[in-house]
């Protein structure tokens, strides 16, 4: 068989034991193969995580954002905030009463609470003036303490018209204000002394329970409420407290420089 001339080698005699390369290709048309790219590595991809996705995922998002608190919280413009800030004390001072305290919704306070309260005034009362006024101005009296239709009328009906001022008669302590039968709206307070003032029918009240108020303080306006029959200010005053004896208001003033 022929021996092609790129196949055939040159060998050596046995003596050298060596083997030379054969004699170049008689033509070098041929251009030498590239080698092959190399392969890229294979990737292992991770395992999906199958029927826990949901919760698995919960879990990552639940740990980010309980991470990312503490920093977004206490940042500048996000300051951490306290019961403290707000002037109650720690979480576990708080009383957990199950309920509001019905003190801050109550409608009246007694009169012995009342009278705590007077003692707030007894610091202030002599440099202040005045001291007793007459609660509308300007007003029209249409019926006197005295008796009226068969009864006795315990008080002042001082008609005004609708809207007119009604100022408290002296210092006080509110007691309850409200609705009231008969009176449509009445407001009690009680004075320094232990009397007890009765103001009825107006439409709107400026005042509630426990306020403290000043002669010549301004605490509704005169209105047609309840059993009446024109815009008026019922005013009577009780001696010794609010189930006391009625008093006649004018001799009332007049014990204290006012002149009706």
């Amino acid at each position: 068989m022929a021996r092609s001339s790129a196949q055939v080698l040159e060998r050596t005699t046995a003596e050298h034991g060596t083997v030379r390369p054969a004699a170049a290709p008689e033509t070098a048309d041929v251009a030498p193969a590239r080698p092959a790219p190399p392969r890229p590595a294979r990737r292992r991809l991770p395992r999906p995580p199958g029927r826990r996705a949901p919760l698995w995922f919960a879990a990552l998002i639940a740990g980010a954002v309980l991470a990312a608190a503490p920093s977004v919280l206490s940042s500048p413009e996000h300051p951490t905030i306290d019961a403290s800030d707000y002037g109650l004390g720690a979480a576990s001072d708080v009383a957990l009463s199950g309920g509001i305290d019905d003190a801050g919704v109550r409608r009246s306070i007694t009169e012995a609470e009342a009278q705590a309260r007077l003692g707030e005034l007894a610091a202030s009362r002599a440099a202040r003036e005045p001291k007793t006024v007459v609660p509308v101005s300007g007003y029209r009296l249409t019926t006197c303490f005295c008796m009226r239709w068969g009864q006795f009328h315990p008080g002042w009906d001082m008609a005004a018209p609708l809207g007119t001022p009604i100022y408290a008669a002296t210092d006080g302590v509110v007691l309850k204000a409200g609705r009231e039968s008969g009176f449509g709206n009445a407001i009690y307070i009680q004075d320094a002394e232990g009397f007890v003032h009765i103001y009825g029918h107006m439409r709107y009240y400026d005042v509630e329970a426990g306020d403290i108020v000043h002669a010549g303080d301004e605490i509704a306006q005169i209105g047609n409420e309840g059993y009446s029959t024109g815009p008026h200010l019922h005013w009577q005053i009780h001696i010794g407290g609010i189930d006391g004896r009625p008093t006649d208001p004018q001799a009332w003033l007049a014990e204290r420089g006012v002149n009706t």
